[in-house]
């Protein structure tokens, strides 16, 4: 049941998918939810994922989960660069605020966790991170209904360290850095754009 849940319900599952549902509420049509969607999950979570496979494949760090402190450097700065690209795509574009909250959000939880990382040296749980913002972000979005994705995001930080991959303590900084940062950002950066284009 952990492994499952580490990876049915890995970082690059909820970035991948949450992209497409801030722009269904955010466009409430087919085609645009479709491109800002898109644009979004493939920088966001597409591209860095490719990175991470093929280093972990190529014996750089240890595993597609990048368990090893050390071995995380490339993987996010690549996904920094990667999103900073799809960002820009965004502004140029004219995509929805939401979308542009929704990307300055997941920049700045990928500073947060660098800081953390390498600054701190601390191993902080992503997995942990990615679901609790994804859940913030969710209410924020769909209504205080989608907290019921607190479910799912409990049990990928339970599956964390049922597996070794993480301490207990690791996993309560990544939520609670997912809510702040990742979900706290989002909300803040949205009633900013927002305002600023009313």
């Amino acid at each position: 049941m952990a492994r499952f849940a580490t990876e049915v319900l890995a970082p690059w599952v909820w970035v991948l998918t949450l992209p497409f549902a801030v722009a269904a509420a955010a466009t409430r049509e087919l085609w645009p939810t479709v491109a800002w969607g898109l644009v979004v999950a493939i920088t966001a979570s597409v591209i860095p994922m490719v990175v991470i496979v093929k280093g972990a494949r190529s014996g750089r760090w240890d595993g597609h989960h990048v368990t090893n402190r050390e071995g995380r450097l490339v993987p996010l700065v690549a996904a920094g660069g990667s999103l900073a690209v799809g960002t820009a795509v965004l502004v140029v574009g004219g995509a929805p605020h939401e979308m542009l909250a929704l990307a300055g959000s997941m920049f700045a939880s990928l500073v947060v966790s660098m800081a953390i990382t390498f600054g701190l040296k601390w191993k902080v749980s992503l997995h942990a991170a990615v679901a609790f913002a994804a859940v913030v972000v969710g209410a924020v979005v769909y209504g205080p209904w989608l907290l019921v994705l607190v479910v799912p995001a409990v049990l990928v930080a339970w599956s964390r360290v049922e597996l070794g991959d993480h301490t207990a303590a690791q996993v309560l900084v990544g939520s609670l850095m997912g809510v702040v940062v990742g979900g706290g950002g989002y909300a803040l950066l949205e009633l900013a754009l927002r305002s600023s284009t009313s």
